[in-house]
């Protein structure tokens, strides 16, 4: 399979239209909860989350959003909040681990593990990881271009009309920002699919190799060479298990980081503990399940 550049580009502008759709609308709604002062009617149901990811109650909706829908959703609910370089960074670690889960958890469902380990493994570890996280001295954390991107606060509009006015422009600025960054990694990505060694090795199954793409290009490409070879009996279920495990806890590595380091999130921190965790749980599972 040759590059298709063509594909790509078609791809990249389904992806853009999507992140609009998302992105814009979810933008402008978080900015009109603050200016009608609703997040205190809302967020406090979800503050024992938030307290144990040290993050501000505000932040309650972009993981909520995170968990059911996908990073796109919890972004745009994130942007408008002037969080800091930690506090995106533990917000990224978080939903790098545990999001979009109605969807990916079918996936894994596919793979024979069951939605409750899917779901309470990429909660617990996305839990303890975030919050680790948020225990790192903020030091480690400085960043010149989290100062340039994020507001200190939460500005005041002289009326509804400049809100919507300043939001709008916010939210466009913020898509084409993500919108570039993924049309960059569509391609990339789409590169490396058409390598004659993908190509041929996702022919055949290879846990290291599985575990690999699935790190790089996502848990549904990852997690798609091994489907076939499940439903035919030939993979045994610790196998199954093992790469399951790293794939839900560390997957799209690139993309979904990036996603993040645009508002001064640390890429080390977040790719080295996904990295750390991914492989210390899959070991643990591994060793302590009964599965044969």
């Amino acid at each position: 399979m040759s590059f298709n550049g063509q594909k790509s580009l078609k791809t990249s502008i389904k992806s853009s239209w999507t992140i609009l759709k998302l992105i814009v609308p979810i933008y402008i709604l978080a900015d009109l909860l603050f200016y009608y002062n609703l997040l205190s009617h809302i967020t406090f149901i979800f503050q024992p989350l938030v307290l144990l990811l040290g993050l501000p109650q505000e932040a309650a909706l972009a993981i909520v959003s995170g968990l059911f829908l996908n990073l796109y959703a919890a972004i745009a609910f994130a942007a408008p909040l002037g969080l800091g370089a930690k506090e995106w960074t533990v917000l990224a670690v978080f939903l790098g681990i545990a999001h979009a889960l109605i969807v990916e958890t079918e996936i894994m469902k596919r793979l024979g593990l069951s939605r409750l380990y899917s779901i309470l493994l990429r909660l617990s570890v996305g839990l303890l990881v975030g919050g680790l996280t948020s225990k790192l001295p903020q030091s480690w954390f400085s960043s010149a271009l989290s100062q340039e991107t994020n507001r200190p606060e939460h500005p005041v509009y002289q009326s509804l009309f400049d809100l919507l006015q300043n939001s709008l422009y916010e939210s466009l600025s913020l898509s084409l920002k993500v919108i570039v960054l993924v049309t960059v990694l569509i391609f990339f990505l789409d590169f490396i699919k058409s390598l004659s060694m993908i190509e041929k090795h996702s022919q055949k199954v290879n846990s290291g190799f599985s575990i690999a793409v699935g790190v790089i290009l996502g848990i549904t490409y990852g997690a798609g060479i091994l489907i076939a070879e499940y439903e035919k009996g030939v993979l045994q279920k610790r196998e199954i298990l093992f790469i399951g495990t790293y794939l839900m806890i560390c997957h799209a590595i690139i993309e979904d980081t990036l996603l993040f380091v645009i508002f001064g999130a640390n890429l080390w921190l977040i790719v080295g503990l996904r990295l750390l965790f991914a492989t210390v749980i899959a070991i643990l599972v591994l060793k302590y399940s009964k599965t044969t």
